[in-house]
């Protein structure tokens, strides 16, 4: 089997604990009956197929990518495999992805992305991300597109997050065009590739705000990657918020989006990646 260390668990090299094993009675009560028998056909499939790609993986690893195809197996096996094959073809990505890196962490720390402390009304987990708190002179995308990943792996350790999936919203608000133009099409078009075809997690929608004629450009660039399923999940509000309100609810958002909430602390999710740590022995 080849070795894969930076497989996906991230939080075994965070050092946070991992209690979200995979659970039977949870599937069931999550209107999962099937999860067991997916699980088994799953195994059974890796095995026939001797990939040697793909180490040897625990039961709630494989869960993830059952659950981000609603336990389809021809699915959840296409996925696995593209999960691997990605980090193959781009071994610099994923070469000391951690929260330790400074780079990381001070994108993390701009709020790259936020997590809000709250989920939406279907149990979705919302991710924001606000553009004028990029500085590009710091680090390039493909530094945010890294803190997204271990965002992401962290995340879906949550069995509820593998259920209920993703929201995404970002507020391109007083971004500038000078910011714009150090986006590379190059890192857009890999950010693409990755979370729609390579990665267990389900992104239910994706919300764009206050977005300039510049953004409105790339994001005609990025349908040109995305498939027609992926392409109805992307909302684009302009400056109407009320429009944003019917997707989720203003009971979660902080104040800068329209919320009832506390205006948005861009440090937050970063602390808890960073503090989490295990007394060294």
């Amino acid at each position: 089997m080849a070795d894969f260390p930076e497989y996906g668990i991230f939080n075994s090299r965070f050092g946070l604990p991992n209690s979200n094993k995979f659970d039977l009675e949870e599937a069931r009560k999550n209107k999962v009956p099937n999860a067991e028998d997916a699980l088994k056909s799953l195994k059974d499939l890796l095995c026939s197929n001797q990939n040697n790609d793909i180490p040897h993986l625990e039961d709630d690893f494989l869960m993830r990518f059952l659950y981000a195809r609603k336990m389809d197996i021809g699915e959840s096996y296409t996925l696995l495999c593209n999960y691997f094959s990605y980090r193959l073809r781009n071994k610099e990505l994923f070469e000391n992805l951690s929260v330790d890196d400074p780079l990381i962490k001070q994108a993390l720390y701009d709020g790259f992305p936020g997590v809000l402390p709250e989920k939406d009304r279907k149990g979705r987990c919302v991710l924001v991300f606000f553009g004028n708190n990029w500085e590009q002179a710091n680090y390039p995308l493909e530094v945010v597109y890294k803190s997204l990943l271990i965002t992401l792996e962290e995340l879906i350790t949550d069995v509820n997050n593998q259920i209920n999936g993703f929201v995404v919203i970002v507020d391109w608000t007083d971004i500038s065009f000078r910011q714009v133009t150090s986006i590379s099409p190059r890192v857009l078009s890999l950010m693409v590739e990755g979370l729609q075809d390579c990665f267990p997690a389900k992104f239910k929608g994706i919300h764009f705000l206050n977005q300039p004629w510049y953004i409105e450009r790339i994001l005609s660039f990025l349908k040109t990657f995305l498939k027609e399923k992926t392409s109805k999940k992307i909302f684009v509000h302009g400056n109407n918020l009320v429009s944003l309100h019917s997707h989720v609810t203003p009971a979660i958002l902080p104040s800068e989006l329209g919320g009832e909430g506390p205006p948005f602390s861009p440090t937050s999710w970063a602390h808890s990646l960073t503090t989490q740590r295990p007394e060294p022995k």
